[in-house]
Parts: structure tokens; sequence; C-alpha cells
């Protein structure tokens, strides 16, 4: 254990172009989803000035069957993405929900794949891909997440519901934190660096004076306001250094200023660093692929544990292989802050939820059209609407106490 280090995470605003095309991508799986909890659907999506890309593979009833699409159905897609785009807040000329340019290139699932994924009468649903999943849980915050990243998603949470309330009118969509902390015995003690540069309305600020003081003062004064409130108070001291706009001008943003792609956010949407990844994305991606479905139940475990006092930190994989219902591996780490012992969780996960692609997904409940809520600060530690994602239930504490008592 190290005494002190210093340790950064970064988040990045649902107006982040590539945020943009994670969010559009999880729009098209609650869409079919709504209308078939066993759809098929890897949907990437391309932003870029003025054009929004669909792209991938997918099978849903009433949508997209035989190789045809229902009628209305490419209608009713089209719309859902405006509204999207809308919803986040794009008005600008070269990024407009209204008249940004759309093409729809989704076409059907391989049969090669769905005859390795589906389940059939002598056999289980299959993986639908090989791969490693990884799930955390640290007791630094109360949502059992890492602290720099927790403190990184919220600045830009509340920046974002200030500017969709009209608290702060001079905010556009487009924005990115990072937060530094140094810990002490594994524990953060102090924020030493804090970095937010947000996109904001044309002009607004180069009419208010001479100089760079008088064209900042406002934007500075309201986001420190906002790390204030997000921020517990002690973590902020004589030492911490702010990096607001340390650019500059930031007008021209979102995906006219970079262009967007799903899944390229994927260490912003788990752990921040804090944790190994296995490197697949989650958005666009039914729940069959555990790529995204196993990453959550790896994350709902090791939640778990260090709920129920078993350890400080935990991190557990899984692994898979295509076509294959069970998983390869479960490993599990306690970083040397546990309390019980690490092979003997490896034997009792797999008794306490049944980790197959079906299996999973029945425990957590994830074929629902909730995952569009997911794909903007982070996929983990926190409540959409006021209501916790599934993965995020501390249902097995009893349990795994008892296990061990």
């Amino acid at each position: 254990m190290r005494n002190s280090f210093l340790f950064t995470s970064e988040s990045v605003s649902e107006g982040h172009p590539d945020k943009v095309a994670d969010q559009i991508s999880d729009t098209i799986v609650d869409l079919f989803l709504s209308k078939d909890p066993e759809a098929r659907i890897a949907c990437e999506t391309l932003t870029t000035t003025q054009l929004v890309v669909l792209a991938g593979e997918i099978r849903c009833k009433g949508v997209y069957e035989n190789g045809d699409w229902a009628p209305g159905a490419k209608e009713e897609i089209e719309a859902a993405v405006r509204a999207t785009v809308k919803d986040i807040g794009y008005e600008q000329d070269g990024f407009h929900w209204q008249s940004f340019r759309f093409e729809n290139n989704l076409h059907g699932q391989s049969a090669h794949i769905a005859q390795g994924v589906d389940a059939a009468a002598d056999k289980d649903e299959g993986a639908g891909d090989q791969g490693i999943m990884f799930g955390y849980a640290s007791d630094e915050t109360p949502d059992l997440m890492p602290a720099t990243l927790d403190y990184s998603h919220k600045i830009l949470e509340r920046m974002a519901a200030d500017r969709k309330s009209g608290a702060a009118p001079f905010l556009e969509p487009d924005a990115k934190s990072q937060v530094t902390l140094r810990y002490a015995n594994e524990r953060p003690v102090e924020a030493t660096a804090i970095v937010v540069s947000t996109q904001h309305a044309p002009g607004y600020f180069w009419h208010r004076g001479e100089g760079d003081e008088a064209k900042y003062a406002e934007l500075r004064d309201y986001v420190k306001r906002v790390i204030a409130d997000v921020m517990p108070a002690e973590l902020l001291t004589a030492n911490t250094v702010y990096h607001i706009n340390p650019t500059g001008r930031f007008e021209i943003g979102g995906p006219d200023g970079d262009a967007g792609l799903t899944g390229r956010k994927i260490i912003v949407d788990t752990y921040g660093g804090a944790s190994p990844h296995g490197g697949g994305a989650f958005s666009g991606k039914d729940p069959t692929k555990v790529d995204r479905s196993a990453a959550y139940v790896t994350r709902y475990l090791a939640k778990n544990i260090v709920a129920a006092g078993l350890a400080r930190r935990c991190t557990i994989q899984l692994s898979y292989a295509i076509g294959v219902a069970e998983p390869l591996s479960v490993y599990v780490d306690l970083h040397g802050t546990g309390t019980v012992d690490e092979g003997k969780l490896e034997a009792l996960l797999p008794q306490l939820v049944r980790l197959t692609p079906k299996g999973i997904r029945t425990h957590l409940g994830l074929n629902k059209p909730i995952y569009r809520k997911t794909a903007a600060y982070g996929h983990f530690g926190r409540t959409a609407n006021g209501d916790a994602f599934p993965w995020e239930r501390t249902d097995l504490v009893d349990r795994l106490k008892a296990a061990f008592a």
C-alpha cells in the first residue's frame, strides 16, 4: 500500500461528439428492445459536421425481419435519432437536430453469428463474442466508485442540468472535466488539480471588459461554484489548482468541432482508469453481448462484495468464448484489502448468479429499454431519473455475509 500518490480521471459531457454517438446508438438499442425484448442490435454511430451515420447489424420483430424493413421503421429510427440530438441540446449552425444529414446503413445480423449465439432445444444461448470483462468497486465514495471519476462525472452532470434549466445560459453542450486527487494510505485527502473545458455561446465572454480576466471571470466563477457544490469541502484547499477553459475561446464544439464515434470513451464509461478494461464498448449493443452484460454483472458482484464489508476494493474478471454459454474463467482480486479468501469467492459467485449470457440478463432484468440513460456520465455508480440501474443493486450482501460467517 503506497502512502501517498496522485491519481487522475476524466469525464466528458453528453454533448461531447463521442458521447453524442454513444447516446444515438443506445437510442436505437432502446427503440428495438421496446418492440422486441429478444432483439439483436450492434449499432455504431458516426457524427461530424451536420451528419449522423448509423451502421451495424440488427434483428428485431416489427422493425427488421427476414431482410426487410417494416413499414415506417426507417422513419421512426430517424425521428428517434433527431429527438436524442435535440434533447442533448444541439441547435447550432454546424450541428442542428433538425437539419443534419442522416444515413441509416443498418442491415441484418450475420446468420453465422446467430447460429452460435441463439439458444436452441439442445443448447443454452452462447456468448455473442469472445472477450474479457472487468468490474470494480471501491469504498472511496458512497456510490462505491473511484472518487476521481465520480467527481469528474458529477461536475459535468450538474453543468448540463444548469444549461438545460436556464441557470447557466452561456453554456453549450460540449464539455470535459478532469480531477486529480492526492491519496494518503489509499484514501483521497486533497484535490491538487481540477480541469474543466466547456463550450460556450458565441461571443458571450468577449464584450465584458478588457483582458482575459474580465472575459473569463463569469465562466470561472460559475464553474468553481459547481465544483464547490459537487466535491467535499475538505478536498478543496489553498493548494488546489483550477484550469478552466485553459486554451481560451471554445465556441466550436460537438460533432462540428471533432468527429464522434461510438465506443471511444470506454474508460470514461467505466472506472476512470482505476480498474483494467477488457476493451469492449457497451453502447449500441443489446444485452446478449457479453461486452455489455458481463461488464454489468462484474460491477454488480464487485459492488456487493465491497458493500458486504468483505473488502475495501474489488476487481472481478470474466472471460467468454463465442457460442459458449458458461464463462471460461472467474477471477477475483481484493487488492490486499479483503477479509476473505479470494479463491472461495471465485467458487461462490457462480452459485449466486448464473454467469451465462441468459443467466445474467435474467438476474439483472436487462432485456428492457434502459440504455440511453447509461450513455452519458458513466454506466456505474449512479442513478438515472431517480432509479438505480439494476447492476447497482446490493441485494447479494446478506448472502455474501452468510457464506463467510
